[in-house]
């Protein structure tokens, strides 16, 4: 969900200087959670091959399984580069990760809005990811509300044969 994230947010970036306003897009390059390009595709790989295929249910397991760890990155320091820039004010927030919401407001700095990602800018490959990090507390708007235990355990990813064959999506 990163790239859609970040194209929506140079689009709205753009919007915003068209109005005679001002958008800052800060991009972090911390793939597979700051695990790095080589853990990042074997997590996907584990996805991809593990018994039933990529679920939502099992997305968070995964990276565990592979890393020994959820998650690396350090959201504490994510907020540096607004306050050097002088920010002190956020009108439109373009993130789904609490984690970073919370990072920066917890040093001062307003978030007015909130905005969404569009469902239409999510690829249905993306469907398991969006969904897993939304029923365990990631804030993707209200197209995503109402993201309880079935749904997570109903979403699933394009199955792949073992002999290397890529089926069509089970959502």
């Amino acid at each position: 969900t990163c790239r859609p994230y970040l194209t929506h947010a140079i689009e709205e970036c753009i919007k915003t200087a068209q109005r005679g306003g001002c958008g800052i897009v800060i991009y972090y390059r911390k793939e597979g959670r700051s695990l790095g390009e080589v853990t990042k595709y074997l997590v996907y790989n584990t996805r991809k091959r593990q018994e039933g295929g990529d679920s939502a249910e099992r997305y968070f397991n995964c990276t565990e399984q592979v890393a020994g760890v959820q998650d690396t990155r350090f959201q504490a320091l994510m907020p540096d580069p607004l306050h050097f820039l002088g920010v002190t004010k956020i009108h439109n927030f373009i993130s789904m990760s609490d984690m970073k919401y919370n990072a920066i407001v917890s040093t001062g700095i307003k978030i007015v809005n909130r905005v969404e990602i569009p469902p239409e800018l999510v690829p249905l490959d993306a469907q398991v990811e969006i969904t897993a990090k939304v029923f365990h507390g990631y804030n993707a708007g209200d197209a995503y509300k109402g993201i309880d235990a079935e749904k997570l355990k109903q979403t699933k990813g394009r199955d792949y044969d073992y002999d290397g064959k890529e089926g069509a999506a089970a959502n």
